[in-house]
């Protein structure tokens, strides 16, 4: 699968937020599932211009959000579209968001959380080369979960 990353705009930010539903456990990601996960991604301002969609060919695919945390570092949150998840398509996916950040935004390091029960994603973090950092809880989806912080190292390549 080729990858073309744009800005997204509020028709794709709509879709996703209103029509994605992951299946099962899953469902935790679902843009619904977090009023104000969901206000944010929707409303264009808090948005503005770090949340790009990731298409193949016309079809959207996934999304990259790229937040700065300090000069070379960036913190990123990616999802991809529910009927495309666990079949393979991760790696590709993740490695081209990888290099959109590195060579759009000069970073040096990228640091993303997951729920520490998304051990599918977990794992694949892990086989393209980030590192656990540690631990936390945060308050989401109306409770407290525990979530990993993981450390990509861009100098050592993708």
């Amino acid at each position: 699968m080729s990858y073309q990353i744009k800005v997204m705009t509020q028709k794709q930010a709509e879709d996703i937020a209103f029509n994605w539903r992951y299946e099962g456990e899953y469902s935790f990601y679902d843009m619904v599932a977090d009023e104000e996960d969901l206000s944010e991604f929707v409303d264009p301002e808090s948005r503005e211009s770090s949340t790009y969609a990731v298409m193949s060919n016309k079809d959207l695919i996934g999304f990259f959000s790229v937040n700065k945390v300090s000069e070379h570092t960036f913190d990123i949150g990616l999802g991809m579209r529910p009927d495309l998840t666990g079949n393979g398509y991760g790696l590709n996916f993740l490695n081209k968001g990888i290099k959109f950040v590195i060579k759009e935004f000069k970073a040096e390091r990228i640091t993303l959380s997951v729920s520490t029960f998304n051990q599918r994603a977990i794992k694949l973090y892990k086989k393209v080369g980030f590192k656990e950092v540690n631990t936390f809880m945060q308050k989401t989806n109306g409770d407290c979960f525990e979530f990993l912080k993981m450390d990509y190292d861009c100098r050592k390549g993708v």
